[in-house]
C-alpha cells in the first residue's frame, strides 16, 4: 500500500441547495476497491462528485492522486473517470463509434486518429460489433457498458461509479460487476445493492453528511443493516 493515501479529504464541508450535505468529512482512501453506502440524502453522490471536480468543497481540502481538486480541477476528468446512474445523462453522440472517438479525443488523441482507433478500442472489450450501432438501439445494460468503455479508453487512475446498476436486471448487473472487478484502476462504488461489496477491501457508511462507519465490508454492512431495520 502506498505510503500516502491516493485520495484524501480533510475537513470537507459542502452545501447544496441551502443544506449542508457533507459536514467536516476526513478520509484517507488508498485501497483499490472501496464501497460507499448510506440512505438517500446521506451525501454519497456529493462526496464522489468532489473527486472529479463536478462539485467543489466549501471548506476543507480534497486531493486525488496528487491533484488538488479545487486548484487543479481541470486535470481531474483525465484522472477520475465517472459513471453516472443513468447512461442517457452521459452519452453525447448518436453512434457508438462517435462516442468512443470523442473519449479518445478528450484523452489527447488527434481527431482523425481517434476516429481510426475507436473500433480497435471497442475490440479490446470484445464489442467491435457495436461500432456502427446507434446508441438508441442499445439496451440499458449495453448503454452502461458503453459508458464504462468510453471512460476506460481515457485510462483514468480512478473509476467512480455512482449507482450504476440500479436500473439493470441481475444478469446484466453481474456481467458489469465482473468487468469492474477485473480492472486495474482504483474503484469507488456507490450502490444500494450491498452484496456488490463482498470482495471489496473497505466500505464507508455516510449518514447525514458524516462518516458513521468505516472498515471491513462485513462489519460495516452488518451495522448498516441493523440501523436500517431499526428505522423500518
Amino acid at each position: 500500500m502506498p505510503n500516502t493515501p491516493l485520495i484524501r479529504l480533510e475537513g470537507v464541508t459542502l452545501h447544496r441547495g441551502g443544506r449542508r450535505v457533507l459536514d467536516g468529512v476526513s478520509l484517507d482512501i488508498a485501497e483499490r476497491r472501496v464501497g460507499l453506502i448510506g440512505t438517500n440524502g446521506s451525501g454519497k453522490s456529493s462526496l464522489v462528485r468532489l473527486l472529479n471536480g463536478l462539485l467543489a468543497a466549501d471548506e476543507g481540502r480534497v486531493t486525488v492522486h496528487g491533484l488538488d481538486a479545487k486548484e487543479q480541477s481541470g486535470e481531474l476528468p483525465r484522472t477520475v473517470g465517472f459513471i453516472f446512474q443513468n447512461p442517457d445523462h452521459q452519452i453525447i453522440f448518436p453512434t457508438v463509434t462517435e462516442e468512443i472517438a470523442f473519449s479518445l479525443e478528450q484523452a489527447g488523441m488527434p481527431r482523425r486518429e481517434a476516429a481510426k482507433q475507436a473500433v480497435p478500442a471497442l475490440a479490446r472489450f470484445e464489442r467491435a460489433h457495436w461500432a456502427e450501432r446507434p446508441v438508441h438501439a442499445l439496451s440499458e445494460g449495453e448503454k452502461q457498458f458503453l459508458c464504462i468503455i468510453a471512460v476506460l479508453v481515457m485510462e483514468p487512475a480512478v473509476l467512480v461509479l455512482d449507482e450504476p446498476f440500479s436500473s439493470l436486471d441481475l444478469p446484466t448487473r453481474r456481467r458489469l460487476e465482473t468487468l469492474v472487478a477485473g480492472l486495474p484502476q482504483q474503484v469507488i462504488l456507490v450502490a444500494h445493492e450491498l452484496d456488490a461489496f463482498t470482495a471489496y477491501e473497505r466500505v464507508i457508511w455516510l449518514h447525514e453528511g458524516r462518516v458513521r462507519g468505516d472498515g471491513a465490508p462485513a462489519e460495516v454492512i452488518a451495522a448498516y443493516r441493523a440501523f436500517a431495520e431499526a428505522l423500518a
